[in-house]
């Protein structure tokens, strides 16, 4: 299977929903999710062009971009989750102590990136299913720390998104991509990962969309 296509199917879908954010949302707090789109449009546009691009410096460089901006901007999904929350009027939200924890949780997930991934980071050459790329030199071990900790803010935003407000589109997003990430498939492939992450800015763009625009309510 031929990633690389894969991959440039990925850019251009998330090329798609940021356009489809800016023409909708309401530029409200939840818009911190467009940095996190934008990375991941450069993430997936050098994974699809890397044969385009030669194995050298250039590839090298440009990968390492890639996991800086993961490593910077993946843990704003933690804010996210805390103004997707204020945005949809939910009582939760607005206790003292959440901020708080959310805002505590974004700083531990950008150090524990940084210790566990950035800090001496080393890539090499690497081809898999069609894909050039430049990839860390250290074998993983299950999903990195901090994406457990971004999926644990995701999920507490979208369980109260669902019990409170009805809205049960984050919560299937988030699931989906938990799932993905606990459960490695074999399936010949190295995109079903980002397969994952696609369903979940989908339904994270949508959820911003939704409470961007929506009425003012009572707090729940």
């Amino acid at each position: 299977m031929m990633d690389s296509y894969i991959f440039g199917f990925f850019t251009i879908a998330y090329v798609a929903i940021f356009v489809w954010g800016m023409a909708k949302h309401k530029k409200t707090a939840s818009a911190i999710l467009f940095l996190v789109i934008a990375a991941l449009i450069y993430d997936n546009a050098i994974l699809a062009l890397g044969h385009l691009i030669g194995e050298g410096d250039l590839l090298e460089t440009l990968s390492y971009g890639r996991f800086w901006l993961h490593a910077i901007f993946t843990p704003t999904l933690i804010l996210y989750s805390l103004f997707v929350m204020k945005e949809a009027n939910l009582h939760f939200a607005y206790k003292s102590w959440v901020p708080f924890t959310f805002g505590a949780l974004w700083v531990v997930a950008m150090i524990v990136e940084y210790f566990a991934e950035l800090s001496g980071l080393e890539l090499a050459p690497e081809e898999s299913y069609g894909v050039l790329s430049y990839s860390t030199t250290e074998a993983a071990s299950g999903p990195p720390p901090m994406i457990l900790i971004v999926l644990v803010a995701l999920l507490i935003a979208a369980i109260m998104l669902a019990w409170k407000r009805k809205w049960w589109w984050m919560l299937v997003g988030t699931i989906v991509m938990t799932i993905g990430s606990a459960f490695p498939i074999d399936i010949g492939s190295d995109a079903i990962t980002n397969a994952f992450e696609l369903v979940l800015i989908a339904t994270l763009m949508w959820t911003a969309i939704h409470f961007s625009n929506d009425r003012p309510y009572r707090r729940f």
